[in-house]
């Protein structure tokens, strides 16, 4: 507030609707109270809501009674002005070239509003209206609008000044006011148009440019955030975005675009809240220009929640509103503006409360200067500041009531006992800190506090009254007392408060975050495990009391045999030989075990009869894999209508088998949350957790691709772009018409747009072998349909004509599409559909054919061509980019039976086992991960219960460089060296140093 000290002495009278009084000096006194005078001989009511239909009409009414009324001469304040630019702007058609200077400006910040006739007179010249015409047209909107200048917002004139909003809400995201950005070329070799971050809200705009607000929030490139706007408002999945726009991106993982669009979210949330209050509180006029400026300015739902929480319906009325009804608000602009003419004996009114005496009135006018102290945006951007440069606390202690407690929550209360009297400073609180200690405050088993230092609230008290809020002139000492006491009561009782629940909001919704990415990441490694295919393979799901389910499946997940042994009784050894009848006969010689009840005392059963070589000559080995979800699963509709005729717990071990069989299309079935691959599920928003596990299952199901002919329904469901019923149309149309030849057939499909063929085009492929399969599959269900057909033709005419018209002209039609249509080669690669032309030309730059995709020749191609062209050139000359080129070569190199799993680690395997009691300090073993937390990894080390790493092991030094990132690598399923650092036995626990990664 250096401008304070410049201040010429001029008088200005302070007003609620200027948020910036203290930077910007005014007209003489005189001139004020004729603009406070003057009323408008004609006020024009604003149209019904029906007319909004007709704009044009509405506007040509609007222009001619504006010019009516337009002969009156006034004195405009600069923030109506800008209004009123901004109304003249939004009529003038956009220009294609933009000067990046001029977009800069947006968005424009109230509390600048001594930088305003320099922005008025370049945004002006942008228009192709003159200058004069401009000025005209802005006198002429107010004058219709009936806008009064400089007009105290107390009371007594809200209904006069009420501002009517319209009733629906409408976002748009037009061109953003970003820096000069590097430009790329399109797919379509168009440039990239960023798309402005500027959101309006029916007819007003926030104060705030939403793509600047997204780039800062996020760390990423403002260009790349207006782009992702557009493609998200576009209805563009992730999965699409990740693979084929990664040059609108600059290359961002799903993760990160997750992250991008969470936040959009966010602030399209604090919009419409911000919107919604306005309305709200427009329709009780009670809305002033202050107040609507304020919310405008709000960029979190705390901030909104703050200015709207007076307003809400049911709420008392704050002391400042009372004070405001009593008619102390004009006192106090005078104890800021100019306080010598300021004699509080005049407010004096003996019989009326709160104005009885004089200490009742500076009581009134505290409220009032405290009030809009807490509302100022500067002055929260100063107390914000000072506690950033300042230590701010984070502290719990056990409730009261909770140490009273003898023995009835001891055992909760045990849990917690880290944090019964913890403190940390907010920016070194970890995650998985600020999650437990939420459900202990949840619980009422914690008392939390936010500790800011008293030199915060004494350097921000002296802030306020030397500079931000210091009078314009001379004040007597007791008007200076009373300036501080509205300071230190507006830090007190309103500034303390918000700045608490703005730390404990942010930490956790940080802490959430985090854990909910955790999640995601976790969940991504469980599904990309590598598949154990080719095998025939014996689920087991452990039991005592009901003994343990048995199931068999075949090498392509058929269900070969299911039982039921009882191998922790009696007759174990009546069960052992049985078991060694059903592998010998189906060939099996690998067993999966769930990790459930009695799934130590199985395992040790199995090793002891393969120890014993009791399987020879089969060589048998096994492995212990999660059941978490399996019987939620099992008694499911989708389970019910897949394996009808099978008991649930039977269903259950099946399951189990076909999750090391084949990890992706049976995970795919089970809610992600109840797979159990996370901490502090329960605790974070579930709305949240469900959107993000979900976009991760399609995820990781498009990027591995999934074949049309042979998908299920419930699979097909997870592709980019595809839903259940779109699944469901796909499979009628492929048992109608036969096994799908080429992508373009995805078109025929009702309920397949072409925004949707786009999304998921890209992820499904076509292999001309199950082609083949499906067609001998169905000639034979044809035959054998015909010869039944015939058989009833011979005994009744009637039915045999009816048998004739269903099943020749579907026998007809599968022979044509099995024999006639060729597929593409290149629908069986990862190249979209929509660079086939492109990929045309590359082969034919390097002399390469469709029929050696995938091979050694076509590797030899593209490595000729690429020692002699640079891939920018290449992709110049191809009229596409390079990311989009890196694919097309990717997809043609890359073998027909290639599968991103194959990179992932498979499912460890072993023949014996090993207890806790072997373990000692300094043991040096493999595992694999089991569970991924913000605090440490659990790692499977075979002996039944699973060791901890301490997130403080895992170091950088100490993982690939591939790994190297903010998750730093470690999920389920990765194989690891870790040594034994010390064995609890009293409360088993095992914990571990990470080694390296294997």
């Amino acid at each position: 507030m250096s401008g304070i000290t410049n201040l010429a002495g001029q008088k200005r009278p302070f007003s609620e609707d200027d948020d910036s009084f203290l930077n910007i000096t005014s007209e003489s006194g005189s001139e004020e109270e004729e603009e406070e005078e003057w009323v408008p001989k004609k006020v024009i009511a604003r149209k019904p809501k029906k007319s909004v239909a007709k704009p044009v009409i509405v506007k040509k009414k609007v222009k001619s009674e504006a010019e009516s009324t337009g002969t009156k001469r006034t004195s405009v304040k600069r923030s109506t002005i800008k209004t009123a630019v901004k109304k003249n702007r939004k009529k003038t058609p956009e220009k294609t070239n933009v000067d990046p200077n001029v977009m800069a400006l947006s968005p424009v910040l109230n509390s600048n509003e001594d930088k305003l006739p320099s922005q008025i007179k370049q945004n002006l010249g942008n228009m192709k209206s003159t200058p004069q015409q401009a000025a005209m047209q802005i006198k002429k909107e107010m004058e219709h609008c009936g806008i009064k200048v400089e007009q105290p917002s107390t009371s007594t004139h809200l209904s006069e000044k009420r501002i009517k909003e319209e009733a629906d809400i409408s976002f748009t995201w037009e061109e953003p006011a970003l820096k000069k950005q590097k430009v790329e070329n399109c797919l379509d070799g168009k440039p990239i148009k960023l798309q402005r971050g500027c959101v309006e809200i029916g007819d007003m705009q926030m104060n705030w440019n939403i793509t600047q607000v997204l780039s800062e929030r996020t760390n990423t490139e403002a260009w790349a955030c207006a782009n992702l706007i557009r493609l998200f408002k576009e209805e563009n999945t992730i999965p699409f975005i990740a693979r084929y726009r990664k040059e609108l991106t600059n290359n961002m993982d799903a993760d990160t675009l997750r992250e991008v669009q969470q936040t959009l979210e966010e602030l399209t949330t604090v919009i419409k809240k911000a919107h919604t209050a306005i309305q709200k509180v427009a329709k009780e006029e009670k809305l002033t220009p202050f107040l609507k400026n304020t919310l405008l300015n709000c960029q979190t739902l705390e901030e909104v929640e703050h200015v709207f929480a007076p307003y809400k319906s049911g709420s008392k009325k704050t002391k400042a509103q009372q004070a405001r009804q009593l008619g102390l608000e004009p006192a106090a602009n005078l104890l800021i503006d100019c306080p010598r003419e300021l004699n509080l004996n005049n407010y004096i009114k003996a019989n009326v409360k709160g104005l009885s005496s004089v200490a009742e009135i500076e009581t009134g006018i505290q409220h009032i200067l405290a009030d809009m102290m807490s509302k100022d945006r500067e002055t929260l951007n100063c107390i914000r500041k000072l506690c950033e440069q300042n230590t701010v606390f984070l502290q719990s202690t056990l409730t009261k009531t909770t140490v009273k407690e003898k023995d009835g929550n001891k055992k909760d209360t045990e849990k917690f006992r880290l944090y019964h009297n913890f403190s940390s400073s907010i920016g070194n609180t970890h995650h998985h800190q600020i999650l437990a200690i939420n459900r202990g405050e949840k619980l009422k088993i914690l008392t939390v506090k936010v500790s800011i230092p008293d030199r915060v609230k004494n350097e921000f008290c002296r802030w306020c009254v030397n500079e931000r809020w210091r009078p314009r002139h001379f004040a007597r000492p007791e008007f200076m007392k009373l300036l501080k006491d509205s300071a230190e009561d507006s830090y007190k009782r309103l500034i303390y408060p918000l700045l608490c629940r703005e730390f404990r909001s942010r930490l956790s919704s940080d802490a959430e975050k985090e854990s909910i990415a955790m999640f995601g990441r976790n969940l991504r490694q469980l599904l990309l495990i590598n598949p154990v295919r080719g095998r025939v393979l014996m689920g087991i799901d452990p039991g005592f009391r009901h003994g343990c389910k048995v199931s068999i499946i075949s090498a392509t997940s058929q269900i070969l045999h299911t039982d039921v042994i009882y191998i922790l009784g009696q007759g174990a050894q009546r069960e052992a030989e049985k078991i060694r009848h059903l592998l010998h006969k189906y060939s099996c010689s690998t067993i999966v075990i769930g990790n459930g009840t009695a799934c130590r005392e199985t395992e040790s059963f199995f090793a002891d009869l393969i120890n014993r070589k009791y399987f020879a000559p089969l060589d048998v080995v096994y492995c212990i894999t999660s059941e978490a979800g399996a019987s939620i699963y099992s008694v499911s509709p989708e389970a019910a209508k897949e394996m009808p005729d099978l008991d649930p717990n039977i269903r259950s071990a099946v399951s189990i088998a076909r999750r090391v069989q084949d990890p992706l299309a049976e995970l795919v079935k089970i809610e992600p949350k109840h797979i159990g691959v996370g901490m502090y599920q329960h605790d974070v928003s579930q709305t949240l957790l469900k959107a993000t596990l979900d976009s991760v299952v399609e995820e990781c199901v498009s990027f591995v691709g999934v074949d049309i002919n042979i998908s299920s329904e419930t699979l097909m469901r997870h592709v980019a772009g595809l839903n259940a019923s779109r699944a469901k149309n796909i499979i009628e149309w492929r048992e109608k018409n036969g096994p799908f030849i080429s992508r373009e057939q995805l078109k025929q499909v009702k309920g397949l747009g072409p925004k949707t063929f786009q999304q998921c085009a890209g992820f499904i492929r076509i292999n001309p072998e199950n082609i083949k399969n499906f067609c001998n599959n169905q000639q034979r269900s044809y035959s054998t349909a015909g010869d039944q057909q015939a058989a009833e033709a011979g005994s009744s005419s009637k039915a045999g004509a009816r048998g004739g018209t269903t099943g020749k002209p579907s026998k007809k039609k599968g022979k044509t599409q099995c024999t006639s249509a060729q597929p593409n080669p290149l629908d069986q690669t990862c190249i979209h559909p929509e660079s086939y032309d492109t990929v045309m030309r590359f082969l034919s730059f390097i002399n390469g054919n469709l029929s050696d995709i995938g091979r050694p020749a076509m590797q030899n191609n593209v490595n000729t061509a690429l020692k002699t062209n640079l891939m920018d050139a290449l992709a110049q000359r191809l009229d596409t980019t390079v990311p989009t080129l890196q694919m097309i070569i990717d997809g043609l190199i890359q073998p027909h039976d290639y599968d991103i799993r194959a990179g992932f680690e498979q499912q460890d395997f072993k023949r014996n086992i090993v207890s806790l009691n072997d373990l000692k300090n300094g043991t040096v073993l493999t595992g694999r991960v089991e569970n991924a937390t913000l605090f440490g990894v659990f790692v499977d080390i075979g002996v039944g219960r699973s060791g901890l790493i301490p997130i403080r092991y895992i170091t950088a030094a100490k993982l690939p460089a591939s790994k190297r990132r903010r998750s730093l690598g470690l999920g389920p399923g990765e194989r690891v060296e870790v040594k034994v650092l010390e064995i609890d036995h009293a409360r088993n626990r095992i914990s571990l140093d990470l080694i390296r990664v294997l």
